[in-house]
């Protein structure tokens, strides 16, 4: 089948859609065979709700929460969402920008599952979600440092965690490298290297 008759029905969802929500919506597309629409990061609830309870989209089965970071911006994270419709046999992506200090609205009165992932965005990037009922951290740490999944944040990390024998407890102790932090470029150590390794001069004419 044509992949443009394919996407049509897409196409026309992105236009009611847009259509229905106004100045909500900021753009649509489609792409990878899905349609992504850009909302008001303001404005989050009301598209989710007019998403799961509109008869032409009926996108009643939320799918996740998650983040990505472009420390370059002004409003730095993407906070997408996915949706599914099972009577349209389509799937949907909702994403806004955000920053680290303007909380973004809360969908979990809308769904429900919403609340786990909206700790993990919190959690790993720093996004904060105004109206959730319990928005701790949920995969680091107590009183861990930063958000680990932000692009600034070190590799090495700020702590690291070991058993103690003698006190008998676990400790926190910054982090020692016990050699210099190596920047690898990926190229095979047989031809990044300025040395021969042994066995190496039977490979050449």
């Amino acid at each position: 089948m044509d992949e443009a008759i394919q996407l049509d029905p897409l196409v026309e969802l992105g236009a009611h859609v847009a259509g229905a929500l106004g100045p909500a919506i900021l753009s649509h597309a489609v792409a990878y065979g899905e349609l992504t629409l850009t909302a008001d990061a303001a404005q989050i609830v009301a598209v989710a709700t007019f998403l799961r309870d509109d008869p032409r989209c009926r996108f009643v089965s939320f799918v996740d929460v998650c983040g990505a970071d472009y420390p370059g911006r002004d409003k730095r994270f993407d906070v997408i969402y996915h949706f599914m419709s099972p009577y349209l046999n389509q799937r949907i992506r909702v994403r806004v920008e955000a920053d680290d200090v303007t909380p973004v609205p809360s969908i979990t009165g809308v769904f429900k599952g919403a609340d786990w992932y909206e700790r993990e965005t919190y959690d790993l990037y720093g996004v904060l979600f105004s109206g959730h009922g319990d928005l701790r951290r949920i995969l680091t740490d107590y009183g861990f440092d930063g958000h680990p999944l932000r692009k600034d944040f070190p590799t090495t990390g700020f702590v690291e965690v070991r058993y103690d024998e003698e006190r008998k407890r676990v400790v926190y102790e910054p982090v020692k490298l016990m050699q210099e932090y190596r920047s690898f470029d990926y190229l095979s150590p047989w031809e990044g290297t300025d040395y021969v390794l042994p066995g190496d001069e039977k490979a050449k004419p």
